[in-house]
């Protein structure tokens, strides 16, 4: 068989490997680690995957330093022109104590990065509960604490900002994702809730700290 038999067969497989990389994106979050063959198909055909899921509304954010895509709506101007489109990707509202762990944990992975070291911020439950037991009153139930932390992390696993160590039920790794999703304003946003919830109940403030 010669070099033009095989090239009608290649270029069939071309459709194929796009529905099956935007499926995947459409059903969750793409990481490199964890399906090398899907991604490196998802940045060759990254071009096309772009202008295909504009149609729907959507736009691919892809780290190929942090190894992960994931698809978003549109922004709102961009909504505005395709006539407010219907979202394929449905916006979450957050609970406060899911808010104030994920914030957390993008303060301990910048912190982290700073250090220079290992690329993966591992922490224990422990570790979880003494960043969050500042957050409440002297004197809370140790119990009910614990119970509410790890309530919070599944409830973060289940959106793919942490993953449970294998074999380490009290072991979180905090996926470099959550980058992507908390930023610099959605932080400065949080943190002026955050005062106001500790003059609620009593609490210094950052500004107080200081």
């Amino acid at each position: 068989m010669n070099t033009a038999d095989t090239q009608p067969l290649q270029g069939a497989t071309a459709p194929q490997n796009l529905s099956h990389v935007v499926v995947t994106l459409l059903k969750g979050v793409v990481y490199q680690e964890e399906n090398p063959s899907l991604w490196n198909s998802l940045l060759n055909l990254q071009a096309t995957v772009r202008d295909y899921i504009t149609i729907l509304g959507l736009e691919l954010i892809l780290d190929e330093a942090e190894g992960y895509a994931f698809l978003r709506s549109q922004p709102a101007g961009d909504e505005e022109q395709t006539g407010a489109m219907p979202r394929l990707v449905a916006r979450r509202q957050l609970s406060f104590p899911v808010s104030l762990l994920l914030a957390l944990f993008r303060k301990k992975l910048a912190e982290f990065d700073a250090g220079g070291g290992d690329t993966r911020l591992i922490l224990s439950r422990d570790e979880v509960v003494e960043l969050i037991r500042i957050f409440h009153p002297a004197g809370s139930n140790e119990v009910k604490l614990i119970d509410q932390v790890d309530a919070t992390l599944n409830k973060i696993a289940d959106l793919g900002f942490i993953r449970r160590l294998r074999g380490e039920k009290q072991m979180i790794e905090v996926r470099r994702i959550i980058k992507a999703f908390v930023d610099a304003q959605w932080l400065a946003d949080f943190d002026r809730r955050l005062d106001e919830y500790r003059r609620l109940t009593g609490q210094p403030t950052e500004e107080q700290n200081g």
